[in-house]
């Protein structure tokens, strides 16, 4: 019988192959004690929730109140539904709305929210043209079915119906 004399070179590859193997076998050994993963923790409770809560029930003062307790002024969601808030107030702070829209069109140019409701506010102040820019901009983003779009649309067809009036 004859012996294969291996060289250096060819020990090199298998070398590294066994060194591999052995590397993976404590992992192996131990996996099935391995406890599970610690389930990440639960994202924070949405902050605007509350306000939320009492738009829907078309409280705005209370909404107003609820956003004034988060500290969002650098939130688009924030400064969306605080714009809503004081522009369906009664009296509506149409000027205090404008800055919330703005402010949060401003930190996310593509909101639909605060692309629709700018929109609408355009329409009560009787500017159009703004009002028909944030629908280009909505059309741009989404196609029907979409609720800002759709919605900004149905304003902007009764604004024209009523002769310019809303």
């Amino acid at each position: 019988m004859s012996q294969t004399r291996l060289s250096p070179r060819r020990l090199a590859p298998l070398a590294a192959l066994a060194w591999l193997l052995a590397a993976q076998l404590p992992n192996a050994a131990n996996a099935a004690d391995t406890p599970e993963p610690v389930p990440a923790a639960r994202p924070k409770a949405d902050a605007l929730a509350p306000a939320r809560a009492q738009l829907a029930q078309q409280r705005y003062a209370a909404a107003v109140a609820e956003l004034r307790k988060v500290d969002g002024s650098n939130n688009a969601d924030w400064n969306n539904l605080m714009g809503y808030a004081l522009r369906k107030s009664t009296p509506p702070d149409l000027d205090g709305a404008q800055r919330h829209y703005d402010t949060a069109l401003r930190l996310n140019p593509q909101h639909q929210g605060a692309l629709e409701y700018s929109g609408e506010l355009a329409l009560m102040k009787g500017d159009l043209a703004t009002a028909e820019a944030r629908l280009a901009t909505l059309s741009r983003l989404c196609s029907s079915p979409c609720e800002a779009l759709d919605d900004l649309k149905q304003a902007i067809a009764k604004y024209k119906a009523a002769g310019g009036k809303r």
